[in-house]
C-alpha cells in the first residue's frame, strides 16, 4: 500500500505542479500596433470575452457595453475572433459587424453600413462598409447603436 499511495502522491504533486505552472505561463494576451490584443482565432463567446477583457484602459469597459448591447438587441448572435478582431453575425447569414482597437479609438465597422439609416458616420475604402469611431470620452448614443446592429443583423453579412 505504501507504494500506492506514494505513486499516487507523485502523480497529484506532478498535475499541480503543472496547473501551477499553467497557471504562472497565462500571460495577458500580446498588444499588436496601436493596443490591438493578439488573441488566437476562435468561435464563440469564449475569444471575444478574451479579446475584451485584453483591450487596454478604458477601451475594455466600452467593449463590454458594445458586447452587452449586440447581445441584447440580437438574441443568439453568432460571434468569433478572426484577425485579432471579434466579428458578430447572424447564422448562415455572414459577418454584419466587427471590432477593432487603434491607439486613440475602437473602430466598429458595419460591413453593409451604406445601407443602413442614417448612415454611421465613418467613411471606408469599402464600397459598402462604414464606421463608428468611439475615443476616450465619447459619450455613446445606445439608441442609435442598438438601431444600426438590428438593421444590419437584418442584411446579408460578409463571409469571412
Amino acid at each position: 500500500m505504501v507504494g500506492k499511495t506514494s505513486k499516487k502522491s507523485a502523480k497529484s504533486a506532478k498535475k499541480s505542479a503543472k496547473k501551477a505552472a499553467a497557471t504562472r505561463g497565462a500571460a495577458k494576451p500580446r498588444l499588436l500596433a496601436g493596443g490591438n490584443p493578439q488573441i488566437a482565432m476562435g468561435v464563440g463567446d469564449a475569444p471575444v470575452q478574451a479579446y475584451i477583457a485584453a483591450m487596454p484602459g478604458w477601451k475594455s469597459e466600452v467593449g463590454r457595453k458594445l458586447d452587452a448591447l449586440i447581445v441584447r438587441t440580437v438574441p443568439g448572435v453568432h460571434k468569433a475572433v478572426k484577425w485579432n478582431s471579434p466579428l458578430y453575425g447572424v447564422a448562415g447569414e455572414g459577418w454584419f459587424l466587427g471590432i477593432h482597437v487603434f491607439t486613440r479609438y475602437i473602430k466598429v465597422a458595419f460591413f453593409r453600413g451604406a445601407l443602413l439609416r442614417p448612415v454611421p458616420p465613418g467613411e471606408s475604402k469599402q464600397q459598402h462598409t462604414r464606421y463608428l469611431n468611439i475615443h476616450e470620452n465619447d459619450e455613446l448614443d445606445e439608441a442609435q447603436f442598438t438601431a444600426w446592429v438590428k438593421q444590419a443583423s437584418r442584411l446579408p453579412g460578409e463571409r469571412m
